[in-house]
């Protein structure tokens, strides 16, 4: 006889108890490997519903199956988020390696790993955020203090779309200690978070904080992205609570980066609409973000304004109340709404500390929706 159970979804645990966060669910009751279209599509809706899903237990999901549940949410889609390749020069380069029998799946973490999966001798290192902003922590607290490293959404923001879902899957978890991540703003803002939890904050609470005054401005606007960004942006630093950066002169000049095809350079409205809520989300990437084009035909184009234009914007919503940081356990399959959350690395690893995630999303074949 077979046993069949009904897909059944509960709140994740919030963080603390002031905690005012509105997403994420775990879901269960659900063959990941062998999804039926009924199945897959309560999947669908509850991910757009929730816009982060954790399922538990999925040890076994194998690359491939990965790929194809990734790819389930946008069938076109076949090519890595960031192309085929990646340039050395990119601030990218050292945080990925792919899987050579599915390149649509990354090798992420920290640590020495022996092989695993056609990958022998992998010398994993997970992006410290001392390589990349201006005023990092000490290095005498970097055991016990961190930073969010960069609030991004997954895309190469440069001739490909932003994928639509991002997967992630926990093979290995360090575990033992937790970590004070510090905003170092200004503001006195922290968090107590799990050691190398990934951080997500909504777009759509983000929307909802703005004034009625910026929401206006944020629905008639749109932001233009840099040509090779994570090129452009390699000598630049972050502010140290991970939202943006400082405005130091440090960007390359065009003559510097890769040849610029013009009709690859990216511009995407401020807001995005849910696919299924119809919900408004203030999802701007603020770290590439170069230009703003009004609704009037002006536009914003000196980089110090514009990032101070967006930082007063965003910054309320990435304050420790409206932050997810999830508590990794090995087997955890996390799916992400792309174009409706945010998220960020965290923390510092000691040297014997091994971290083995898989991440898979793939360049969407659609840009994101606007909000008419």
């Amino acid at each position: 006889m077979t046993v069949t159970t009904t897909p059944c979804t509960r709140p994740l645990p919030k963080p603390f108890e002031t905690s005012s966060i509105n997403f994420g669910a775990e879901i269960s009751g659900l063959d990941i490997e062998n999804l039926s279209d009924n199945d897959f599509e309560l999947l669908r809706v509850a991910l757009y519903k929730h816009n982060v899903l954790v399922i538990k237990n999925q040890h076994r999901l194998s690359p491939r199956a990965q790929c194809e549940l990734t790819r389930r949410f946008d069938p076109d889609a076949d090519v890595y988020s960031h192309g085929k390749t990646i340039d050395k020069r990119s601030v990218l380069h050292k945080d990925l390696t792919t899987i050579p029998h599915q390149p649509q799946v990354q090798v992420i973490g920290h640590g020495q790993i022996e092989s695993y999966e056609g990958l022998t001798n992998l010398k994993l290192k997970h992006p410290h955020h001392r390589v990349f902003h201006k005023h990092p922590v000490p290095e005498a607290d970097d055991f016990h203090k961190t930073h969010f490293y960069r609030w991004h959404i997954d895309s190469a923001m440069y001739d490909l779309d932003p994928p639509l879902v991002t997967s992630l899957l926990a093979i290995r978890v360090p575990t033992g200690r937790r970590q004070l991540c510090t905003y170092d703003d200004g503001t006195g803002d922290e968090m107590e978070v799990p050691l190398g939890t990934t951080a997500f904050f909504s777009g759509y609470q983000m929307y909802d904080l703005l004034s009625e005054k910026d929401k206006e401005f944020a629905r008639t606007s749109q932001v233009e992205y840099a040509a090779h960004p994570y090129i452009w942006m390699a000598n630049a630093r972050s502010r140290s609570n991970g939202l943006g950066l400082y405005c130091d002169g440090l960007e390359l000049a065009d003559d510097q980066l890769p040849p610029v095809e013009p009709h690859k350079i990216k511009r995407y409205p401020m807001v995005w609409k849910n696919p299924v809520t119809g919900q408004l989300a203030m999802m701007v990437y603020p770290t590439p973000a170069r230009r703003i084009h009004l609704q009037d035909g002006s536009v914003i184009d000196d980089l110090a304004e514009v990032r101070q234009t967006l930082y007063r914007m965003q910054r309320p919503a990435i304050s420790p109340q409206f932050i997810y940081p999830h508590d990794w356990e090995e087997g955890d399959l996390v799916l992400f709404n792309n174009h409706g959350v945010m998220h960020s690395i965290v923390g510092a690893f000691a040297d014997h500390e091994v971290r083995l995630f898989r991440q898979c999303n793939m360049a969407a074949s659609r840009p994101p929706l606007g909000p008419d």
